[in-house]
Protein backbone atom coordinates (compact mmCIF):
# COMPACT_ATOMS: atom_id res chain seq x y z
CA UNK A 1 0.00 0.00 0.00
CA UNK A 2 0.99 3.75 -0.66
CA UNK A 3 -0.28 7.00 -0.08
CA UNK A 4 -1.00 9.38 -2.32
CA UNK A 5 1.85 11.40 -1.03
CA UNK A 6 4.40 8.91 -0.53
CA UNK A 7 3.78 8.45 -4.72
CA UNK A 8 4.65 11.94 -4.60
CA UNK A 9 7.70 12.28 -2.90
CA UNK A 10 8.98 8.96 -4.87
CA UNK A 11 7.89 9.82 -8.77
CA UNK A 12 7.01 13.65 -8.22
CA UNK A 13 3.49 15.24 -9.67
CA UNK A 14 1.01 16.96 -7.84
CA UNK A 15 -1.46 15.66 -5.29
CA UNK A 16 -5.08 16.81 -5.61
CA UNK A 17 -7.49 15.86 -2.68
CA UNK A 18 -6.78 14.40 0.29
CA UNK A 19 -2.65 13.19 -0.02
CA UNK A 20 -3.26 10.27 3.32
CA UNK A 21 -5.79 8.15 0.51
CA UNK A 22 -4.17 4.43 0.48
CA UNK A 23 -3.65 2.73 -2.82
CA UNK A 24 -2.74 -0.94 -3.58
CA UNK A 25 -2.39 -1.54 -7.13
CA UNK A 26 -3.16 0.34 -10.37
CA UNK A 27 -6.29 -0.22 -12.61
CA UNK A 28 -8.52 0.77 -15.67
CA UNK A 29 -11.19 3.24 -14.80
CA UNK A 30 -14.27 0.83 -15.82
CA UNK A 31 -12.42 -2.46 -13.86
CA UNK A 32 -11.47 0.05 -10.80
CA UNK A 33 -12.60 -0.89 -6.71
CA UNK A 34 -12.06 1.18 -3.70
CA UNK A 35 -8.02 0.83 -2.39
CA UNK A 36 -7.13 1.26 -6.57
CA UNK A 37 -5.42 3.86 -8.44
CA UNK A 38 -6.64 4.47 -12.47
CA UNK A 39 -5.59 6.83 -14.55
CA UNK A 40 -7.56 8.87 -17.84
CA UNK A 41 -4.02 9.59 -20.58
CA UNK A 42 -6.85 10.19 -23.11
CA UNK A 43 -9.49 12.82 -23.00
CA UNK A 44 -11.89 10.92 -25.13
CA UNK A 45 -12.05 8.64 -21.39
CA UNK A 46 -12.92 11.51 -19.30
CA UNK A 47 -16.79 11.03 -19.38
CA UNK A 48 -15.77 7.73 -17.26
CA UNK A 49 -13.93 9.35 -14.52
CA UNK A 50 -17.08 9.96 -12.45
CA UNK A 51 -18.51 6.71 -12.60
CA UNK A 52 -15.23 5.58 -11.57
CA UNK A 53 -15.27 3.58 -8.02
CA UNK A 54 -11.33 3.94 -8.26
CA UNK A 55 -9.81 5.50 -4.60
CA UNK A 56 -7.96 7.73 -6.81
CA UNK A 57 -6.83 8.55 -9.87
CA UNK A 58 -3.76 9.93 -12.09
CA UNK A 59 -4.57 12.53 -14.28
CA UNK A 60 -2.92 15.39 -17.00
CA UNK A 61 -1.99 19.34 -15.52
CA UNK A 62 -5.15 19.88 -17.44
CA UNK A 63 -7.26 18.24 -16.32
CA UNK A 64 -7.90 19.41 -12.58
CA UNK A 65 -11.22 20.61 -12.63
CA UNK A 66 -12.05 17.11 -14.11
CA UNK A 67 -11.58 15.55 -10.56
CA UNK A 68 -14.21 17.51 -8.62
CA UNK A 69 -13.32 16.62 -5.49
CA UNK A 70 -11.93 13.02 -5.64
CA UNK A 71 -8.32 12.20 -4.76
CA UNK A 72 -5.67 11.93 -7.28
CA UNK A 73 -2.09 12.65 -9.01
CA UNK A 74 -1.70 15.70 -11.35
CA UNK A 75 1.22 15.30 -14.22
CA UNK A 76 2.54 15.88 -16.98
CA UNK A 77 2.43 12.71 -18.53
CA UNK A 78 0.09 10.38 -16.87
CA UNK A 79 0.65 7.23 -18.63
CA UNK A 80 4.25 7.62 -18.08
CA UNK A 81 3.54 8.05 -14.31
CA UNK A 82 0.90 4.70 -14.34
CA UNK A 83 3.90 2.98 -15.77
CA UNK A 84 6.31 4.19 -12.99
CA UNK A 85 3.15 3.31 -9.96
CA UNK A 86 3.25 0.00 -11.61
CA UNK A 87 6.33 -0.70 -11.74
CA UNK A 88 6.30 0.64 -7.63
CA UNK A 89 3.65 -1.89 -7.50
CA UNK A 90 4.64 -4.99 -9.05
CA UNK A 91 8.72 -5.45 -8.73
CA UNK A 92 10.21 -8.30 -10.33
CA UNK A 93 10.97 -10.98 -8.39
CA UNK A 94 13.92 -11.49 -6.11
CA UNK A 95 16.59 -13.32 -7.25
CA UNK A 96 17.24 -16.54 -5.01
CA UNK A 97 20.76 -17.46 -5.53
CA UNK A 98 21.79 -21.21 -6.21
CA UNK A 99 22.21 -23.59 -8.68
CA UNK A 100 19.58 -26.64 -9.58
CA UNK A 101 20.34 -29.93 -8.95
CA UNK A 102 19.33 -30.88 -12.44
CA UNK A 103 21.34 -27.70 -14.24
CA UNK A 104 24.48 -28.00 -15.86
CA UNK A 105 27.14 -25.83 -15.08
CA UNK A 106 30.59 -25.44 -16.99
CA UNK A 107 32.21 -22.30 -15.59
CA UNK A 108 32.56 -20.92 -12.15
CA UNK A 109 29.55 -18.39 -11.38
CA UNK A 110 29.16 -15.75 -8.35
CA UNK A 111 27.62 -16.43 -5.52
CA UNK A 112 24.96 -14.06 -6.28
CA UNK A 113 23.47 -15.94 -9.90
CA UNK A 114 20.25 -18.36 -10.03
CA UNK A 115 19.98 -20.89 -12.02
CA UNK A 116 17.35 -22.99 -12.93
CA UNK A 117 16.53 -26.59 -13.64
CA UNK A 118 17.38 -28.36 -16.62
CA UNK A 119 19.63 -25.10 -17.76
CA UNK A 120 23.08 -25.78 -19.01
CA UNK A 121 25.75 -22.84 -19.20
CA UNK A 122 29.23 -23.92 -21.54
CA UNK A 123 32.78 -23.60 -20.84
CA UNK A 124 33.98 -20.09 -21.17
CA UNK A 125 31.13 -18.13 -20.15
CA UNK A 126 31.11 -15.43 -17.94
CA UNK A 127 28.17 -14.56 -15.93
CA UNK A 128 27.72 -11.27 -13.92
CA UNK A 129 26.24 -10.41 -10.36
CA UNK A 130 22.25 -11.77 -9.66
CA UNK A 131 21.84 -12.70 -13.09
CA UNK A 132 18.75 -15.05 -13.42
CA UNK A 133 19.24 -18.34 -16.04
CA UNK A 134 15.84 -19.69 -16.35
CA UNK A 135 14.98 -23.71 -16.34
CA UNK A 136 16.14 -24.90 -19.66
CA UNK A 137 18.00 -22.65 -20.99
CA UNK A 138 21.30 -22.81 -22.58
CA UNK A 139 23.93 -20.04 -22.25
CA UNK A 140 26.70 -21.30 -24.98
CA UNK A 141 30.78 -21.01 -24.71
CA UNK A 142 32.46 -17.55 -23.94
CA UNK A 143 29.38 -15.98 -24.12
CA UNK A 144 29.15 -12.96 -21.51
CA UNK A 145 25.96 -11.97 -19.59
CA UNK A 146 25.62 -8.63 -17.52
CA UNK A 147 24.27 -7.39 -13.61
CA UNK A 148 21.08 -7.91 -12.85
CA UNK A 149 19.77 -9.60 -16.65
CA UNK A 150 17.25 -12.16 -16.23
CA UNK A 151 16.39 -14.92 -18.50
CA UNK A 152 12.85 -16.35 -19.39
CA UNK A 153 12.22 -20.61 -19.35
CA UNK A 154 13.94 -21.81 -22.50
CA UNK A 155 16.19 -19.17 -23.84
CA UNK A 156 18.92 -20.28 -25.90
CA UNK A 157 22.36 -17.68 -26.23
CA UNK A 158 24.71 -19.23 -28.50
CA UNK A 159 28.87 -18.85 -28.50
CA UNK A 160 30.34 -15.65 -27.75
CA UNK A 161 27.51 -13.60 -27.77
CA UNK A 162 27.39 -10.74 -25.56
CA UNK A 163 24.56 -9.56 -23.23
CA UNK A 164 24.80 -5.66 -21.31
CA UNK A 165 23.28 -5.19 -17.43
CA UNK A 166 19.36 -5.36 -16.79
CA UNK A 167 18.08 -7.00 -19.71
CA UNK A 168 15.20 -8.72 -20.33
CA UNK A 169 14.89 -12.11 -22.54
CA UNK A 170 12.06 -13.96 -22.70
CA UNK A 171 11.42 -17.63 -22.93
CA UNK A 172 11.65 -19.23 -27.00
CA UNK A 173 14.22 -16.52 -27.43
CA UNK A 174 17.28 -17.79 -29.49
CA UNK A 175 20.13 -15.11 -29.30
CA UNK A 176 23.35 -16.17 -31.99
CA UNK A 177 22.03 -18.31 -34.24
CA UNK A 178 23.57 -18.44 -37.56
CA UNK A 179 22.03 -15.88 -39.94
CA UNK A 180 21.33 -16.74 -43.88
CA UNK A 181 24.28 -16.61 -45.46
CA UNK A 182 24.86 -18.76 -48.82
CA UNK A 183 26.16 -18.89 -52.09
CA UNK A 184 25.08 -20.72 -54.82
CA UNK A 185 26.92 -22.95 -57.35
CA UNK A 186 25.86 -22.56 -61.07
CA UNK A 187 23.99 -25.87 -60.72
CA UNK A 188 21.93 -24.40 -58.09
CA UNK A 189 23.64 -26.17 -55.12
CA UNK A 190 23.49 -23.87 -52.14
CA UNK A 191 27.16 -23.41 -50.33
CA UNK A 192 26.44 -22.34 -46.50
CA UNK A 193 28.61 -19.29 -45.66
CA UNK A 194 29.92 -19.81 -41.72
CA UNK A 195 28.58 -16.91 -39.46
CA UNK A 196 31.50 -16.41 -37.37
CA UNK A 197 30.14 -12.88 -36.16
CA UNK A 198 28.37 -11.92 -32.69
CA UNK A 199 25.72 -10.93 -31.37
CA UNK A 200 26.25 -7.54 -29.39
CA UNK A 201 23.45 -6.57 -26.78
CA UNK A 202 23.52 -3.30 -24.64
CA UNK A 203 22.09 -2.82 -21.42
CA UNK A 204 18.51 -2.45 -20.29
CA UNK A 205 16.91 -4.18 -23.51
CA UNK A 206 14.13 -6.24 -23.36
CA UNK A 207 13.33 -9.24 -26.21
CA UNK A 208 10.16 -11.04 -26.58
CA UNK A 209 8.91 -14.50 -26.71
CA UNK A 210 10.31 -16.37 -29.63
CA UNK A 211 11.89 -13.18 -30.95
CA UNK A 212 15.73 -14.22 -32.96
CA UNK A 213 18.38 -12.66 -33.55
CA UNK A 214 20.94 -14.02 -36.14
CA UNK A 215 25.13 -13.66 -35.05
CA UNK A 216 26.83 -11.64 -37.99
CA UNK A 217 28.40 -13.05 -40.71
CA UNK A 218 31.87 -11.53 -40.58
CA UNK A 219 30.59 -8.31 -38.50
CA UNK A 220 28.25 -8.20 -35.75
CA UNK A 221 24.74 -7.95 -35.12
CA UNK A 222 24.11 -5.10 -32.48
CA UNK A 223 21.48 -4.08 -31.12
CA UNK A 224 21.96 -0.56 -28.83
CA UNK A 225 20.85 0.55 -24.83
CA UNK A 226 17.23 0.16 -24.10
CA UNK A 227 15.93 -0.95 -27.30
CA UNK A 228 12.62 -2.54 -26.83
CA UNK A 229 12.03 -5.87 -29.20
CA UNK A 230 8.21 -7.25 -29.16
CA UNK A 231 7.48 -11.31 -29.47
CA UNK A 232 8.05 -13.21 -32.46
CA UNK A 233 10.68 -10.51 -34.12
CA UNK A 234 13.32 -11.66 -36.83
CA UNK A 235 16.59 -9.68 -36.85
CA UNK A 236 18.89 -11.15 -39.30
CA UNK A 237 22.69 -11.03 -39.60
CA UNK A 238 24.87 -7.56 -39.10
CA UNK A 239 22.00 -5.45 -38.53
CA UNK A 240 22.48 -2.71 -36.10
CA UNK A 241 19.76 -1.21 -34.38
CA UNK A 242 20.17 1.94 -32.30
CA UNK A 243 19.34 3.07 -28.75
CA UNK A 244 15.81 3.00 -27.19
CA UNK A 245 14.30 1.82 -30.26
CA UNK A 246 11.18 -0.22 -30.24
CA UNK A 247 10.02 -2.96 -32.52
CA UNK A 248 6.79 -4.37 -32.02
CA UNK A 249 5.49 -7.87 -33.11
CA UNK A 250 6.32 -10.22 -36.18
CA UNK A 251 8.03 -7.58 -38.01
CA UNK A 252 11.44 -9.19 -40.14
CA UNK A 253 14.34 -7.02 -40.77
CA UNK A 254 16.56 -8.27 -43.38
CA UNK A 255 20.55 -8.91 -43.37
CA UNK A 256 23.35 -5.74 -43.37
CA UNK A 257 20.35 -2.52 -42.51
CA UNK A 258 20.97 -0.12 -39.95
CA UNK A 259 18.59 1.67 -37.69
CA UNK A 260 18.83 4.79 -35.79
CA UNK A 261 17.99 5.84 -32.07
CA UNK A 262 14.55 6.06 -31.18
CA UNK A 263 12.61 4.82 -33.76
CA UNK A 264 9.43 3.05 -33.73
CA UNK A 265 8.43 -0.16 -35.90
CA UNK A 266 4.79 -1.58 -35.89
CA UNK A 267 3.56 -4.93 -36.04
CA UNK A 268 4.26 -7.32 -39.37
CA UNK A 269 6.32 -4.38 -40.74
CA UNK A 270 9.28 -5.68 -43.11
CA UNK A 271 12.67 -4.06 -43.70
CA UNK A 272 14.41 -5.15 -46.65
CA UNK A 273 18.39 -5.75 -46.22
CA UNK A 274 21.30 -3.14 -46.34
CA UNK A 275 19.28 -0.13 -46.14
CA UNK A 276 20.28 2.98 -43.57
CA UNK A 277 17.00 4.08 -41.27
CA UNK A 278 18.11 7.56 -39.98
CA UNK A 279 16.85 8.59 -36.12
CA UNK A 280 13.53 9.10 -34.98
CA UNK A 281 11.80 7.44 -37.90
CA UNK A 282 8.51 5.16 -37.12
CA UNK A 283 7.52 3.18 -39.69
CA UNK A 284 3.59 2.23 -39.59
CA UNK A 285 2.28 -1.34 -38.67
CA UNK A 286 2.29 -3.46 -41.88
CA UNK A 287 4.43 -1.46 -43.85
CA UNK A 288 7.10 -2.39 -46.05
CA UNK A 289 10.55 -0.51 -46.55
CA UNK A 290 12.11 -0.73 -49.43
CA UNK A 291 14.35 2.18 -49.36
CA UNK A 292 16.67 3.58 -47.13
CA UNK A 293 14.62 6.71 -44.96
CA UNK A 294 17.38 9.50 -44.43
CA UNK A 295 14.83 11.77 -42.80
CA UNK A 296 12.71 11.44 -39.91
CA UNK A 297 8.80 11.29 -39.36
CA UNK A 298 6.23 8.91 -39.72
CA UNK A 299 5.96 6.82 -42.56
CA UNK A 300 3.22 4.31 -44.13
CA UNK A 301 2.91 1.71 -47.46
CA UNK A 302 -0.12 -0.35 -46.65
CA UNK A 303 -3.58 -0.48 -47.80
CA UNK A 304 -6.33 0.63 -45.71
CA UNK A 305 -8.69 -2.32 -45.10
CA UNK A 306 -12.36 -2.32 -46.86
CA UNK A 307 -15.00 -4.66 -48.22
CA UNK A 308 -14.01 -7.64 -50.27
CA UNK A 309 -16.00 -6.51 -53.23
CA UNK A 310 -14.06 -2.91 -53.04
CA UNK A 311 -10.84 -3.87 -52.90
CA UNK A 312 -11.19 -6.63 -56.14
CA UNK A 313 -12.73 -3.59 -57.80
CA UNK A 314 -10.25 -1.10 -57.29
CA UNK A 315 -7.51 -4.13 -57.71
CA UNK A 316 -9.29 -4.54 -61.32
CA UNK A 317 -8.77 -0.84 -61.72
CA UNK A 318 -4.90 -0.85 -60.83
CA UNK A 319 -4.25 -3.62 -63.43
CA UNK A 320 -4.79 -0.72 -66.19
CA UNK A 321 -3.11 1.52 -64.56
CA UNK A 322 0.17 1.27 -66.10
CA UNK A 323 -2.15 1.49 -69.84
CA UNK A 324 -3.94 4.74 -68.30
CA UNK A 325 -0.63 6.40 -67.97
CA UNK A 326 0.75 5.27 -71.40
CA UNK A 327 -2.71 6.80 -72.62
CA UNK A 328 -2.57 10.39 -70.72
CA UNK A 329 0.94 10.57 -71.72
CA UNK A 330 -0.54 10.44 -75.28
CA UNK A 331 -3.21 12.64 -75.03
CA UNK A 332 -1.33 15.34 -73.04
CA UNK A 333 1.09 15.08 -76.15
CA UNK A 334 -1.06 15.83 -78.78
CA UNK A 335 -2.74 18.38 -76.94
CA UNK A 336 0.36 19.80 -76.27
CA UNK A 337 1.24 19.04 -80.19
CA UNK A 338 -1.89 21.19 -81.03
CA UNK A 339 -1.75 23.76 -78.91
CA UNK A 340 2.27 24.80 -80.55
CA UNK A 341 0.57 24.47 -84.16
CA UNK A 342 -2.60 26.45 -83.58
CA UNK A 343 -5.73 24.40 -83.28
CA UNK A 344 -9.01 24.66 -84.76
CA UNK A 345 -10.65 27.02 -82.15
CA UNK A 346 -7.35 29.45 -82.57
CA UNK A 347 -8.63 29.87 -86.34
CA UNK A 348 -11.66 30.36 -85.86
CA UNK A 349 -10.63 33.53 -83.42
CA UNK A 350 -8.37 34.76 -86.28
Amino acid sequence: MFRLDELVARLGGEVCGDASVEVRRVATLDQAESGDLAFVANRRYFSRLHSSAASAVIVGLDARALLDGRSGILTADPYLYFARVAQLFNPPPAVRPGVHLLAVVSCSLPSTVEVGAGASIDEGAEIGEDVIIGPGSHIGRGTRIGRGTRLAANVTIQHDCVVGENCIIHSGAVIGADGFGFAREKDGRWVKIPQVGRVVIGNEVEIGANTTIDRGALDDTVIGNGCKLDNQVQIAHNVRIGENTAIAGCVGIAGSTTIGARCMIGGQAGIIGHLLICDDVVVSAGTLVSKSLTRPGVYTANLPLQPHADWVRNFAHLRHLDTLVVRVRALESELENQNHKGGPDDRKLG
